[in-house]
């Protein structure tokens, strides 16, 4: 079976590697760099998600935990665990109770998928092991284990194995149009294939729309923007930021500290770029939780992520994904970057099963 694969992104390219080893021939276009947009723009995590457990997205989490330890496996080099330390302070918003709920959940669903036990610390254990952290109203910290990754690089090192799997790559070369009966138009030509898979992150559904196919899914598009300060970080943190208490990371990368991230809805036709109010609420958060350090900000980073919409309750929004079939084409909605070859198989799973 001959698959074109639209979009090179982590999702893309975990579904061509997919599709490849199944033995389809694959040819993968990113309009871009390869995984050069926002799956290299991320927090560098690869996680269950600790904070969707307030949602309820459980299944979402277990797949992701388990997923975790496959990238961890398959490329220690690149995905490594992280222990990350989450404070407890007079006034927080998820108090002693509910985190240890949390966190006891969250072993039970990661299982044999653990990358090391959870653990309770005291104020004087906490400050003697992260001396930066506010002192102030501190009454101890949990600390749990999650990964932290180059995403550039695991991308590229993904890219790499779906080419040896014989994906053709198709770099800066953008696709205006697919048809439902599986062509494909990029640099004037078109090209006809068995199926077509779009991948195309949050331009999934401007590439349906462009080529006048219906889809049941739609998207939010939330930008998430990071700060990079020039100063080495003395732990990994999840905290709670102080103007609206959203769970927020300060973690060690590349002998800097990153910040991150926000929330922010935007549309396609805006720049994805940090905004003063983003810088001002990253630099709010880290000042917040050490106030001695007064390093500069030496950087900014954002990514778009594509968060499913549900069109009977348009406020509602998840990091789960969905895979959509429409005639000869099979569309890929929201996904996380833990969760990508899952994805990738349930794509591959879908263009086979196909009549």
């Amino acid at each position: 079976m001959k698959v074109a694969v639209v979009g090179g992104g982590i999702n893309g390219v975990m579904s061509a590697w997919a599709l490849a080893l199944r033995g389809c021939s694959v040819d993968l276009f990113e309009r871009g760099r390869m995984v050069g947009a926002t799956s290299s723009a991320s927090s560098k995590l690869l996680h269950g998600g600790l904070r969707y457990l307030e949602h309820g997205q459980f299944k979402l989490v277990s797949e992701a935990l388990h997923e975790r330890q496959w990238w961890i496996e398959k490329a220690p080099q690149l995905a490594k665990p992280l222990q990350i330390t989450l404070p407890i302070y007079r006034g927080s918003q998820r108090p002693v109770w509910m985190v240890w709920c949390g966190l006891k959940l969250y072993e039970w669903l990661a299982g044999d998928a653990s990358l090391g036990p959870w653990r309770w610390r005291t104020r004087e254990e906490t400050l003697q092991t992260c001396p930066s952290l506010r002192s102030d109203g501190l009454h101890g910290s949990f600390t749990f284990y999650d990964a932290q990754m180059d995403d550039y690089a695991l991308g590229l090192w993904a890219v790499e194995q779906a080419s040896a799997a014989g994906v053709q790559v198709h770099a800066d070369t953008p696709v205006e149009r697919i048809t439902p009966d599986a062509s494909v138009e990029a640099d004037g030509l078109r090209r006809n294939y068995d199926r077509v898979v779009n991948a195309a992150g949050p331009w999934a559904r401007q590439l349906l729309d462009a080529s006048n196919i219906a889809a049941r899914h739609d998207l939010d598009l939330v930008r998430g923007s990071h700060l990079l300060i020039e100063r080495p970080c003395d732990g990994a943190f999840l905290l709670e930021a102080p103007s609206d208490a959203r769970a927020c990371f300060v973690l060690p990368y590349q002998g800097k500290t990153l910040v991150g991230s926000t929330e922010v809805r935007q549309q396609l036709s805006e720049p994805i770029a940090c905004s003063p109010e983003e810088t001002e609420y990253l630099q709010d958060l880290y000042r917040c939780y050490f106030p001695l350090n007064r390093a500069a900000s030496c950087g900014v980073f954002s990514g778009l992520r594509p968060l499913i919409r549900s069109h009977a309750d348009p406020n509602k929004v998840t990091r789960e994904y969905a895979v959509e079939r429409m005639g000869k084409v099979v569309s890929v909605f929201g996904g996380k970057w833990t969760t990508a070859r899952t994805l990738g198989l349930r794509v591959a799973e879908a263009v086979m099963d196909q009549d």
